[in-house]
């Protein structure tokens, strides 16, 4: 009787604790800091930190997204190209995932 009381408690434990264990999910859609915000709209850059985030696979931040220049628009495939801080980033339209970066500044 105990142990089944005991097993009982164990697994309502589990059951409760599991949604405080749970990961949130990245929101990608989330708005620069203010700061950085002002910087783009006075036609500053980017600082570094945000450039790395500009990986093949991730996700193109949509205020970023707003601020780039588009250079190639959507072709067949539904792939456009734009530029951002002197890289060109192909990516999919639908998603904002990006499939290629060129470092126009940087090509060695």
């Amino acid at each position: 009787m105990i142990l089944k009381n005991t097993l009982a408690l164990a697994v309502m434990i589990c059951l409760c604790s599991a949604p405080a264990l749970a990961k949130k999910e990245k929101d990608d859609n989330k708005p620069l800091p203010q700061g950085l915000q002002m910087k783009l709209d006075r036609g500053g850059s980017l600082p570094p930190g945000w450039q790395k985030k500009l990986v093949r696979g991730e996700v193109l931040v949509e205020p970023i997204y707003n601020h780039s220049e588009v250079v190639i628009p959507i072709d067949s495939e539904g792939m456009l190209t734009v530029r951002v801080e002197g890289k060109l980033i192909k990516l999919i339209e639908a998603t904002r995932e990006i499939v290629e970066i060129v470092d126009l500044l940087n090509r060695s």
